[in-house]
């Protein structure tokens, strides 16, 4: 029970910490070279290590062509709904935390 409880605080922090960097993403879509940042949610589960601190960010390369005048990677569009649907992933987790802590209030009060 505590490593479901630990998975899930864990996922909440990872999911906590994308949600600023998207949101960092979106005050900076119109400042010249800015870079779009991001990170491997999955990947960073899987990790054994539980510090926040050392999530790897990523950088995109910056854009080729006429349309990358300003060097700034960041669509818009790409980031709201990136935002959108983790927002959606940590109420998911919210969720669950609850639904565990709701089966543990009734196993402590003996199914009364």
């Amino acid at each position: 029970m505590a490593g479901t409880l630990g998975l899930l605080e864990k996922a909440l922090d990872i999911r906590a910490y994308y949600h600023r960097v998207l949101a960092s993403n979106i005050a900076n879509v119109e400042t010249p070279g800015y870079r779009e940042k991001s990170i491997d949610v999955l990947a960073e589960l899987d990790k054994s290590d539980d510090d926040i601190h050392s999530i790897d960010v990523k950088e995109s390369e910056p854009p080729e062509g006429e349309n990358a005048l300003d060097r700034n990677t960041v669509n818009i569009e790409d980031q709201i709904v990136k935002l959108t649907e983790n927002n959606m992933m940590f109420d998911a987790c919210v969720q669950l935390v609850n639904k565990k802590f709701s089966m543990l209030k009734y196993v402590i009060n003996e199914g009364r």
